[in-house]
């Protein structure tokens, strides 16, 4: 699991937290959160939260409205500030901007280009911003522009943008420079299928060469493109894991059984299920038509109990419409908030 038991405390505004490796001054967490708690009045958006983001993972925030992932990632973008607790990127509290100009980026859900600015006005003047220097200010912003596939756009006015379009500049200048943190905030919000894809692609390129946090409502996009996750809600942490795990996919596999059972009347054989050694327990929903099978995975991949449950339910004649694994991002969330 990825919440962290205890954390190295102490932020310091000036000096990296003792959150660096021995090996190389490498950051072995990238993003730590240690009991953070913020309030708005009487409100409570976060509460008593602690996690921490492993160097190199596409990490999701994931929760309803309201469950606090706006407020974490405004406070991770250095936005706001905790009422309690502490927040690091690479070691330093999010405010130290000296010490983190040019190793974080940062894509607001709702950002707001200059409208009467170029693209390549922008982007080289948030290059400058970054700490790049003026003699590569432009090449890298021509870099960052070409990977999110406007090019062609550089002499274009911001508020001539489409809002994909737009939405893809703002991601281009999270991604100037190269650098170690990306925080992206609802990052296909409003695009269509295909740039939605293309971004999605984008995401997965970056995989090892950053650590991306991405918050979104968009659970199959999240199971898609992340490594791991965590869930909130109403401002707590209620699970944190690797995909595989926070879906169940290493223990869990599920048999959509297509109507009509042969013979007439028949039943699905859930005492030959339950009597094949790799299954822990079976379970047949009637009213959605599916297998439930949990597995010890010390002692089958999922792989195996899909052909040894296979064999069984086609040898007693059970039609099968799709197997999955595990129980889908989107049902895990629904169970737990």
């Amino acid at each position: 699991m990825t919440t962290e038991a205890a954390i190295d405390s102490g932020v310091d505004s000036a000096k990296p937290s003792p959150a660096k490796s021995k090996r190389a001054g490498i950051v072995e967490a990238a993003v730590r959160i240690k009991k953070v708690s913020k309030h708005f009045g009487m409100k409570v958006a976060v509460d008593d939260l602690t996690m921490y983001v492993p160097t190199g993972m596409v990490y999701g925030l994931i929760g309803p409205n309201g469950a606090g992932k706006t407020t974490t990632f405004s406070m991770l973008a250095g936005y706001l500030a905790p009422s309690e607790g502490q927040v690091e990127i690479l070691g330093f509290a999010p405010t130290n901007v000296d010490a983190l100009r040019g190793k974080l980026g940062v894509l607001p859900q709702d950002a707001m280009l200059p409208a009467s600015d170029t693209v390549g006005e922008f982007l080289v003047h948030m290059a400058r911003l970054q700490g790049i220097p003026r003699v590569k200010a432009m090449s890298k912003s021509r870099e960052a522009l070409e990977e999110v596939e406007g090019k062609d756009w550089w002499k274009v006015r911001c508020g001539a943008l489409s809002h994909g379009m737009a939405k893809r500049v703002a991601l281009a200048q999270a991604l100037l420079g190269d650098p170690e943190v990306v925080l992206l905030d609802e990052p296909t919000a409003g695009l269509d299928p295909r740039v939605a894809y293309e971004v999605r692609q984008l995401i997965k390129s970056r995989k090892g060469r950053c650590t991306l946090v991405v918050s979104s409502h968009n659970l199959q996009e999240l199971e898609e493109i992340c490594d791991a996750a965590a869930i909130l809600d109403r401002g707590k942490l209620v699970a944190s894991g690797t995909i595989a795990e926070l879906t169940s996919s290493t223990e869990e596999v599920h048999f959509r059984v297509a109507p009509p059972l042969t013979p007439p009347g028949a039943k699905i054989p859930l005492d030959l299920v339950r009597g094949i050694p790799i299954v822990k327990l079976a379970e047949y929903d009637d009213l959605r038509g599916e297998l439930a099978v949990h597995f010890d995975r010390d002692k089958a991949d999922a792989e195996t109990v899909i052909e040894s449950v296979l064999r069984v339910l086609l040898d007693q004649r059970v039609r099968i419409s799709g197997v999955s694994k595990g129980r889908g991002l989107e049902q895990r969330v629904m169970d737990l908030t």
